[in-house]
């Protein structure tokens, strides 16, 4: 019993795995160019960009789950996305707006020194950027985005709402078997993977204590 359990676990695992993978993938970068349109010169592209990182993390994850995968067939009538390319889809939103404002800190947190010095040396600003800046930013942002990663692999629960088979749909299935152990035993996933990321992710961090400053 023990073995069939942890494998169906490990199936649903995989889905998991797969949530967690991809919004990574998606929201880091889009978090990034959400970060250029909230500090954006132009003001209405600001204004538009803080007010939609606004909606979206003043809003429930689990909320904009349903909308996304609902709402073009309820309001529309037309076919929406997958189950499960939904999940990816609003959890790459989600995590992008959160990711943008820890992007905004960083670069705000740098000081004008570093800037002028580019100018002085004839470099443009995608270049002070590129060059001098982001590595900079990303040492600051190590810390909170570790923290926001390891949210992320609880938060892949979530994508149950709209019967994603991940692991805790995996364990709660044998509840109707009589079952309650395996429910438990789904914890032991989340923990050995977060354990694994945070000694990762530890790691990484003092490699980039180079660019402490």
């Amino acid at each position: 019993m023990f073995w069939t359990v942890t494998w169906k676990l490990l199936e649903g695992f995989q889905q998991t795995l797969a949530v967690f993978f991809l919004t990574l993938l998606f929201s880091i970068p889009l978090g990034l160019v959400v970060c250029f349109g909230s500090m954006s010169r132009f003001r209405p592209l600001r204004a538009v960009t803080r007010c939609f990182v606004w909606i979206i993390r003043g809003s429930p994850l689990m909320l904009q789950l349903m909308i996304i995968f609902y709402i073009p067939g309820l309001v529309f009538g037309v076919t929406g996305l997958s189950r499960f390319t939904s999940t990816i889809v609003a959890f790459s939103i989600n995590y992008a707006c959160y990711f943008s404002e820890i992007y905004r800190g960083g670069i705000e947190s740098i000081p004008v020194g570093q800037y002028e010095a580019g100018q002085v040396l004839g470099m443009t600003r995608g270049q002070i950027f590129w060059k001098v800046v982001l590595l900079q930013v990303i040492k600051r942002i190590s810390a909170p985005m570790g923290n926001e990663i390891i949210t992320l692999v609880k938060d892949t629960s979530l994508a149950r709402i709209i019967s994603v088979y991940e692991v805790i749909w995996a364990g709660e299935s044998f509840i109707r078997k009589g079952l309650a152990w395996p429910l438990f035993y789904t914890g032991v996933f989340y923990l050995v993977f977060n354990g694994v990321l945070t000694i990762l992710l530890g790691y990484l961090e003092k490699k980039l204590n180079y660019f402490r400053g």
